[in-house]
Order: structure tokens, then C-alpha cells, then sequence
């Protein structure tokens, strides 16, 4: 059980499915590949690089833009499918870092290998925001992107609610949970997004 890997060919082929229907502009496969190639520059860092790899590959596996529980979904997705390749802890922590995509929040933790689940945790949720940190051009080509996810909602209520969604991110005292992402990304990130807000509000 333990030998095998989490996340193996056919599985892979059955999420990249998935990630590849019309309506994903941006939570595609590209982000997808995006944030595995961020896993690779951090590896050294994860506690659980495997474990992380899975929630990678699972936590935008559901996406429905008019639906508000598409983490709780993707994350039962990932305990359904990788029953039985390993045990129900780390199974649990997986899901754990697929529902805490939904606010971007690190969860509270009480067991006493907490520390090193917070930290794959955080370094896994950066690696979901890095397109924020990206050059100006690539995060217009993102917001654009997630625009057309959200094509049905009208102009006036967009700008108030993508608005809202930037101003809270800024009001952060972090954006990124970890150091290593706060110096690679955080300056870049929030000029991008001072700049989208700005565009909004205009």
C-alpha cells in the first residue's frame, strides 16, 4: 500500500480529463501543471511532497463557477479515489488541503505532527496564489482568464465582487503564508493587484 504511488498514470489521465473542459479558462491543466512545477522547486521543503502532489492534482478537480462548495466536493473526490492507496490519516490530510483552497486559510491543527502538515499546507496554498506574484502580463492573461469562468455574471456585479476578493487579499498583512513565497512573490503580487483593483474601480 504504502509502495504505491498516490497519484499514478491512469489517475492521472482521469483528472486531466476533467481539468480539460471547455469552460476552464484557468483552473485547467496549466495550473495544474503550474503549481506541480512549484512542488519541484520546494520539494526539499515538503514534509509529504506526495501527499501535496495529490491535493495538487485534486483540489480544483470539481470547479463549477455558480457553485460555492466546489473545495468540499474536490476534496471528497480525492477520499473517494485514493481510498485504499494509503492510510486514512494521510488521506484525511490531503482533503484537509484541498478544503482549505476555499479561503486560503491555514487550518487549526491539534495532532502532534501538526507543524509539518501546516507547513506542507502553507506551501501548498502559495503555490495555488504564485499567479498573483506573476509578471504583469501573465496575471492580465490570469484575471482575464478567470473572467471568462465567470461569464455569466454581469459587468456591474463582477467589478463589485472581484473588488471585494482583491481588497480582502490586499488587507492581508501576508498574501503568502511562507517566507520563501513572500520573497519571491509578495511585492509583484500586490502591485498586480493594486493595479487590477484600480482598473476595477475606474
Amino acid at each position: 500500500m504504502e509502495n504505491e504511488p498516490l497519484i499514478d498514470e491512469p489517475l492521472k489521465r482521469e483528472l486531466s480529463a476533467l481539468y480539460q473542459a471547455e469552460s476552464r479558462h484557468y483552473h485547467n491543466l496549466s495550473h495544474i501543471q503550474a503549481m506541480l512545477a512549484l512542488a519541484g522547486d520546494y520539494r526539499a521543503s515538503l514534509n509529504d511532497p506526495e501527499a501535496v502532489e495529490a491535493a495538487i492534482w485534486f483540489h480544483d478537480a470539481i470547479y463549477d463557477s455558480r457553485a460555492k462548495d466546489n473545495e468540499a466536493r474536490s476534496a471528497a473526490l480525492a477520499e473517494t479515489k485514493l481510498a485504499g492507496r494509503t492510510d486514512a490519516e494521510r488521506l484525511a490530510r490531503v482533503a484537509a488541503m484541498i478544503s482549505a483552497t476555499a479561503t486560503h486559510e491555514l487550518p487549526s491543527v491539534q495532532s502532534p505532527d501538526g507543524g509539518d502538515f501546516i507547513r506542507d499546507t502553507a506551501l501548498f496554498l502559495d503555490m495555488d496564489l504564485a499567479i498573483l506574484g506573476a509578471a504583469p502580463d501573465a496575471f492580465d492573461a490570469y484575471e482575464q482568464a478567470i473572467r471568462q469562468e465567470y461569464g455569466w455574471v454581469e459587468e456591474p456585479m463582477w467589478n463589485a465582487g472581484r473588488g471585494a476578493v482583491l481588497k480582502s487579499f490586499l488587507a492581508r498583512p501576508h498574501i503568502f503564508h511562507t517566507e520563501e513565497f513572500r520573497q519571491r512573490f509578495e511585492p509583484q503580487a500586490r502591485q498586480n493587484m493594486a493595479r487590477s483593483l484600480k482598473a476595477l474601480e475606474a
